[in-house]
């Protein structure tokens, strides 16, 4: 559709121009820097399609192969660049699958819009061809959503909407987008959103509290840190580096956190939670203060709450105020971002080392390597396992690749033994523990970072969830490296009801298609192992690779991930076998 130039002298405001409301949707996207989206097509969304074929050279619309794998996508692109991911689809079944990718967002903070068309304004309510209250069902797992049924309401609402999903606690936001409206012209002018009345992005950082945070930490004899995404998120990683290093914190990380610190430095610990590492979750009941950044306390990570971290004073950095004794009561909390907390309190701080006390980390880290560590990595047994594919994976990629997991047995090894040097580089579904996400997740991220390799590692029973997607794979050339850890089993469920339910392994067994044949299908170079010999030379070859890479792994069928801590056990009563 042809426009029509007018002039606009409001400051920030783009060229007025009489357009449809379907272009007006691409403008907005153009004007808030979005390069690239990821969607299915349907009739209640074709007007904005239509004109998305126009503006090919500047929005690259990815082609997935369900609508779920475009909010996997668009989350992997958000996590990998820090940037909005923006997914889109069409009315009824198309917006409805949707819903477990903005979940996912939802829960782990996950900055995204996403897009759905709606049928005619007139038919509303009216249970028309693919019609459904996408809000309504939406409005629980997104951080802000809206219905536009006039044209002249898109520019103000994308903007809104991008502004709500990239600051402060970032977070999925949904525009549902009537077809008239859509097809209605009007007079398009856009101005970025900075704030909006009622929402308060970033709480006033107080100085009061700053200063109390400091002296609780000075004044600690075992400081402990436990870090979360928040500090990735506020872009913190390099005040989180000096605030560690100045007082002496030993430091752990939750699976969201980690890359937030590279692997390999002093004061970092480990992992927290279910299956993290042995020290950091034994000595979080002998810490006496525990100092939390940007977390919020899941239940995965403190296990039984009447009996987590009793014995400490508790110091809490955190950007939502709704997280603030939500779970685990703070003797301090300092609201803010993270950034701006951390520079605050860091000439606040008294320059320690702690030494004994991280030696007490470390002398732990003795226990679980002989227990568990070695066994995983360095295996004398017949079985290949998982964790000896993650240090083959280490040694080829040097601790440099971008690193998605699915979820299960595989994430919880991929999480512990994956050498990340750089932040941004672990990226896997948190909170909502969604299979399925790994693959398109991949996608995104490798699209967003072109750059870095991306793997992909994978469960077997995962993997099936989302598999359509090697044809996106097809389609864009995306090099993703995809590893399937294949045990034939839902391992993760296997290994509870090996423990906990007499090794009734009710509808756990997979009985699995030939994957190498598949990825070959999809002409996607394709390996198998089977025996340790020729592990070592498969994940070389498949990094060498400039291209997409499938290598599926079997590994040991009823191998179990330790350490663990049973759910409503105590965070030190955490099991090596």
């Amino acid at each position: 559709m042809e426009t029509k130039a007018k002039t606009s002298t409001a400051k920030g405001v783009k060229t007025n121009v009489t357009i449809s409301g379907a272009e007006a949707v691409i403008k907005c996207l153009l004007a808030e820097g979005v390069d690239l989206l990821y969607g299915y097509p349907g009739g209640a969304i074709m007007p904005v399609y239509d004109e998305l074929f126009k503006y090919q050279e500047e929005l690259h619309h990815v082609l997935t192969r369900h609508e779920q794998g475009a909010t996997h996508a668009a989350q992997g692109y958000a996590r990998a660049t820090g940037k909005v991911g923006v997914a889109i689809a069409t009315s009824g079944p198309g917006a409805t699958n949707l819903i477990t990718g903005i979940a996912d967002a939802q829960i782990d903070s996950t900055p995204m819009v996403c897009i759905t068309g709606q049928v005619a304004e007139h038919l509303l309510g009216t249970d028309a061809f693919q019609e459904t209250d996408i809000v309504g069902i939406s409005t629980p797992v997104t951080k802000w959503n809206y219905q536009i049924t006039k044209a002249s309401e898109i520019p103000e609402v994308f903007a809104k909407a991008f502004y709500i999903a990239r600051s402060g606690r970032p977070g999925p936001v949904l525009i549902d987008i009537t077809k008239n409206a859509q097809f209605e012209e009007f007079e398009f002018s856009y101005e970025q959103c900075t704030s909006v009345r009622s929402y308060k992005a970033v709480p006033k950082l107080e100085l009061e509290s700053v200063q109390k945070a400091a002296d609780l930490i000075n004044n600690a004899k075992k400081p402990f840190v436990v870090w979360g995404q928040g500090v990735i998120l506020g872009k913190a990683e390099e005040e989180f580096k000096a605030f560690i290093e100045k007082a002496g914190l030993p430091s752990a990380w939750t699976i969201l956190g980690a890359s937030a610190l590279p692997t390999s430095h002093e004061l970092n610990v480990g992992m927290v939670g279910m299956h993290g590492n042995y020290g950091p979750n034994k000595l979080t009941n002998e810490c006496d203060v525990l100092i939390a950044v940007g977390m919020r306390f899941d239940d995965r990570v403190t296990g039984d709450l009447n009996r987590y971290a009793k014995q400490a004073k508790v110091v809490h950095f955190e950007i939502d105020p709704a997280e603030i004794d939500k779970n685990v009561k703070a003797d301090v909390a300092v609201l803010g971002d993270a950034k701006e907390s951390l520079r605050a309190v860091l000439p606040l701080l008294a320059k320690k080392d702690h030494k004994d006390w991280l030696q007490e980390f470390r002398n732990h880290d003795a226990i679980e390597f002989d227990k568990v560590i070695k066994n995983d990595l360095y295996p004398t047994k017949e079985g290949l396992t998982m964790g000896e594919v993650m240090r083959e994976i280490n040694t080829a990629s040097k601790g440099n690749a971008i690193i998605v997991s699915d979820v299960g047995q595989h994430q919880m090894i991929a999480c512990r033994y994956a050498d990340f040097n750089q932040s941004k580089s672990n990226i896997t579904s948190g909170g909502l523990g969604t299979m399925g996400f790994a693959l398109p997740a991949a996608i995104g991220a490798k699209m967003g970072t072109p750059e870095r390799e991306v793997v992909a590692v994978i469960g077997d029973g995962g993997y099936q969830m989302t598999i359509q997607e090697l044809g996106t794979i097809l389609q864009t050339k995306a090099a993703v490296k995809i590893v399937v850890l294949n045990n034939e089993f839902l391992g993760m469920v296997r290994q509870w009801q090996q423990l906990f339910f007499d090794k009734r392994y009710a509808s756990t067994t997979m009985t699995n298609p030939d994957f190498v044949a598949i990825a070959k299908g999809y002409h996607i170079p394709a390996t198998r192992v089977t025996k340790r010999e020729e592990l070592a030379s498969a994940v070389s070859e498949m990094m060498q690779s400039e291209d997409a890479y499938f290598l599926e792994v079997c590994v040991e069928k009823e191998d179990n991930v330790f350490p663990m801590i049973p759910t409503g056990s105590s965070v030190s009563e955490v099991r090596l076998s």
